[in-house]
């Protein structure tokens, strides 16, 4: 198995560039509560059957944590890629509500395995961890601090990251979320005109409006990109 401990020195080279050129953006957070991934099930999906966890292996796979540096902070993010040559095509994957737990990083593996780099975000990194709680209302309370446009730069930097690396194919960029993710999917499929494809699983299309959340998918449905490549 090759891990990213093998080229971390590698991605340690381009950091800063790749920080230089991502857009200030004006949060009002400016430090990352949560700096590395946790392990295992988020709490609040426990207790997972052995019999019925998927687990998808790393073998012939570049996999592992990574160091996303963002408009303000760096967060962690999972990644998944074939070991052998690239450039790969890129599939970013947003978070249930749970963060990027075992499950999200298990949907990276698989999609490496089908020949993509697949990037997992920690999309709450500014706003709290919420991987330890077993209170879903005590997770939400941490998901509403989370605004839009701060979701849109965190995933301009990931696919920033990803070309940086040398080992990506941008030009086919993907986006795959679950739930919360699901309604990002839309947001960012409309927000960036490079997607080429976004598969939302069940994320709601309405809500109401706020500072942090000024548009539901329902708004942009015009202004999708994917599919018209």
């Amino acid at each position: 198995m090759i891990t990213d401990d093998s080229r971390s020195a590698g991605d340690a080279n381009f950091t800063t560039d790749l920080a230089s050129l991502m857009p200030r953006v004006d949060f009002s957070r400016r430090q990352a509560l949560v700096t590395t991934l946790a392990t295992g099930f988020a709490l609040a999906t426990q207790p997972v059957c052995a019999q019925t966890a998927i687990s998808t292996g790393t073998d012939g796979l570049v996999a592992g944590e990574v160091k996303i540096p963002t408009a303000d902070v760096e967060i962690p993010a999972y990644r998944a890629m074939p070991a052998g040559a690239g450039p790969f095509p890129v599939i970013l994957v947003v978070q249930e509500i749970f963060g990027v737990h075992e499950y999200i990083k298990d949907v990276c593996r698989r999609l490496a395995r089908e020949g993509y780099m697949a990037i997992a975000p920690q999309m709450y990194a500014r706003q709290g961890d919420v991987l330890a709680l077993s209170n879903i209302d005590d997770i939400r309370k941490i998901v509403a601090k989370v605004p839009d446009a701060q979701v849109m730069s965190d995933l301009d930097a990931a696919v920033a990251f990803a070309k940086a690396s040398g080992n990506a194919n941008a030009d086919q960029l993907g986006i795959t979320g679950f739930c919360w993710g699901g309604r990002v999917t839309w947001l960012y499929s409309a927000h960036n005109p490079n997607v080429k494809a976004g598969v939302a699983w069940y994320g709601r299309l309405v809500g109401e409006k706020g500072d942090l959340t000024p548009k539901h998918p329902v708004d942009v449905a015009a202004d999708l990109n994917a599919g018209d490549a």
